[in-house]
Parts: C-alpha cells; structure tokens; sequence
C-alpha cells in the first residue's frame, strides 16, 4: 500500500509538455535560479510561443542560455531580469526585457506585491522516504516562490543533489512534477590565474585573520583567495553563493566553521555551483546549510557574525570611493545581487571587513578603473559612506574614516602608475578645492 505522499506525487506526475499548457497569456512565471533552472521545463514552455502573448519570465543569475530573450519570442514572452547576465544582458539594453533594482534579501518581498506570481517552475530531488524533496542547489528565493506561487512545477532531476536546510520541502507543497533528467551546469574553475588576480588575491588574503568568517563567491579572485589561506585556522563561510573552492578547503581542514557566531559548524549559502566533484561532494553532506536569500543576505542576519569579512567585486570606483558594480555607463551588466546586503552587514558587525575587489585597468590597460567620477550614465551601487577596503593588485585602500582627501591619495596610491598623474591632476584641478 502506498503512502499517502506517493499517492500524491504519482496522481501529480505530468509530462512537460503537460505542465507548460498550465501556463496563461498574461502570467507572470517565476523561474529557477542559476545552476538549478529547470530547462526542460522551459523548452516545453517555448513550444507554445505562437499561442501565448505576453507571458512574463522572472528570474536572477544564470549560467544557462535564455532563448526566450530572442528576437522571435517578442510579443510572446517578456523577460524581467532581477540580475542580468551574458545570456539575457542584450534583450535588456535592447528594451526586449525588464530590468528590476532589488537587493538579493529582499527578492521575496516582490512576490505578489510589486512582482506577480501566478506560476513558478523549480528543480528538486525526488522524493526520498518520508516524502520530502530537495530543491538542491538553489534556494535563495526558489523556496519564497514555492511558497507563495498559486501554481508551482518542478522538474524531478535525478542528478540534483541534496542539499539540507530551507531547500526540503514536503512533495505536498508542489503542484505537478514533471520527471526530467539532464547534466546540471558546472561553474568551472579557472585553469589559469592571471598575476594580475593572484597579486588582487594576495592583498585580500592579509586582511582575512583566523577565526574569520568569510561571504566568498565563484571566480579566479575568490578561488585564489581561499587557496592562499592554508595556513589559516578556523575559517567560517556565511555567503550568497558556495563553490568548489569552500570544498577544497574543507577538506584541508582550514574551513571548519567552528568559531561562527551564528550557524557554528554549518557552511551557510542560498545558492551552490561548481564542478561535478563538487556536487558528489555536498550531496547528503550535513555540512552545507541552504537558507533563503532574506536570511543569508539580510545586514541583520550579517551583523550578528563576529569577525564578517565580505568581499566583493567592482567595475569602477571613483576617487570619492562611490562603486559602480552593475553598471557599464547606462546599461546594466549584471546587478546588486548580494554586494550591498553584504557590505552593509559586515561593516556593522564587530570586527567586520567590507572589501571590494577590481584590477586596476580595463580594455587591456587602455583604462583605469579607478577614475575621478563614474562614467557618463552609470549609477552608484555602494555608496561612499558604505565602502571600507578597496583592494587592487597595487594594494590596499582603506578608506573607512578618511577625509575627502586622505580617500583620494589612498585610491590615486592602488591605482595603475600609468594613470596616477592624470588622477592627481584631475583631483587637484576640480575636486580638491571643494573638499
């Protein structure tokens, strides 16, 4: 006799191409975030473009595709971006898409107010013996939108890991399943290092003390970072997004998360990606500790870790010590994402550290990122008053509690030396009276 739970999930068991004809002209879809999206899914969905108008697609990071950011899909699907990236970056500058300021801890609070729902499509384990599912790899507002969707759809994926924490969910809370496996999308790491991110990484690297808790992310910088603190002892990892490298270093017994304030012994992320070993690695692992986004990311939340060191990247930072981190002069390339939830919090926590990364020139050292003020069109993503390091492969800026002026020679000093007299110049010519 079969349980209750699987009586529910076979009665609820539907094809994709079933469960994408429950969506309506007009609806707003909340989709999978990042290494969780559920493609199978959507690519049913895409089947029906002629018959749809104006469906609304919702999500943030990705490291999929987004064909329904084509020109063909126009009229028929309208994507709504919360974090742009390389897939769907164009349709937004090209006005074929929505583009949403949200800071990542408050994505949930859109749903249903200033965002409708009516659908969402996730990914999730299978059930396992008591009935609940996993929803792996994505929760930060994955699990809001299970919550609060009239309608949710989740692709059963074999391969998806389980992972504890706010991600387990009775099978009950799901409207249909649909039984789809395929290969989740790695984030690789990098094979080479540039000496340009190994000396960023370095300087990084001095600010982090033992006993700290670090927010680290995916790519070269924050890779290398953590393989520079071998000889560090109980590192702890409160962050946005978890990748290969917290693995590595577990394993090499500096991140043991035994001296976190809050969550001693946990890694605590909303989102996971990386490479295939890694996801054999936190499948079933006590250790890693999924939480939504309104709780890793809250400056609440943040603050009450002693000892927070967040890192983060930037495109630009002006001599005032304004960052731009989402924006190309008028087109937004990525988001806020986490940055400012995590800049705040750790700035108010004791003994905290706020850092932001960036090399000191773009366009193959044809321009300097530190500049005197942001480009034409681009908007401030952290504030002066926010910033605490700055950290390029020519030092450290630390701007927290300077003048207008110790601010300014503190950047113009980490900046290329191509670009230091220009900087001077331009800061003595139009900036340094008024300060």
């Amino acid at each position: 006799m079969k349980n209750a739970w699987e009586q529910y999930y076979q009665e609820r068991l539907i094809t994709a191409e079933e469960a994408a004809s429950k969506v309506k002209s007009g609806d707003m879809l909340i989709y999978g975030h990042a290494c969780a999206q559920p493609n199978a899914l959507m690519a049913a969905l895409l089947k029906r473009k002629d018959e749809l108008r104006n469906v609304g697609i919702a999500y943030g990071f990705s490291v999929n595709e987004a064909p329904f950011c084509d020109p063909v899909y126009e009229g028929s699907f309208r994507f709504h971006s919360l974090f742009n990236s390389y897939a769907n970056r164009r349709a937004q500058w090209e006005g074929r898409a929505d583009f949403t300021h949200v800071n990542l801890s408050e994505v949930d609070k859109l749903f249903g107010v200033k965002l409708p729902i009516h659908a969402a499509f996730v990914q999730c384990t299978p059930p396992d013996s008591h009935g609940n599912v996993s929803l792996g790899l994505s929760c930060d507002y994955t699990r809001a939108a299970v919550d609060l969707a009239p309608l949710t759809i989740a692709q059963v994926n074999q391969n998806m890991p389980w992972v504890f924490g706010d991600t387990v969910i009775p099978a009950e809370k799901i409207d249909y399943f649909v039984e789809a496996d395929e290969e989740l999308p790695e984030i690789p790491q990098p094979d080479v290092v540039s000496d340009t991110d190994k000396a960023i990484a370095r300087n990084v690297a001095s600010l982090i003390d033992d006993g700290d808790t670090l927010q680290a992310g995916v790519g070269a910088v924050p890779d290398t970072v953590l393989s520079l603190l071998e000889n560090h002892k109980n590192i702890g990892i409160h962050t946005e997004l978890a990748s290969t490298g917290v693995m590595q270093m577990i394993e090499k017994g500096v991140i043991t998360n035994s001296m976190k304030t809050l969550d001693p012994g946990k890694v605590v992320c909303a989102i996971l990606g990386g490479t295939k070993e890694f996801y054999r690695y936190i499948d079933d692992n006590p250790v890693f500790e999924m939480r939504q986004a309104g709780y890793t990311n809250s400056p609440l939340v943040i603050a009450r870790q002693k000892n927070m060191c967040a890192m983060n990247s930037a495109i630009e930072v002006d001599l005032y010590g304004q960052v731009c981190a989402d924006m190309t002069g008028y087109r937004y390339f990525s988001g806020v994402g986490g940055q400012l939830d995590f800049l705040r919090g750790a700035a108010m926590a004791e003994g905290g550290k706020s850092i932001i990364c960036l090399p000191s020139t773009a366009k193959k050292g044809t321009v300097s990122r530190i500049v005197p003020l942001p480009a034409e069109g681009a908007a401030v993503t952290d504030t002066r008053f926010d910033v605490m390091y700055i950290v390029t492969e020519y030092g450290i800026a630390d701007l927290w509690g300077k003048t207008v002026l110790q601010r300014a020679k503190e950047l113009i000093r980490i900046a290329h030396p191509n670009f230091r007299e220009d900087l001077e110049r331009v800061f003595a010519e139009k900036m340094e009276k008024t300060v």
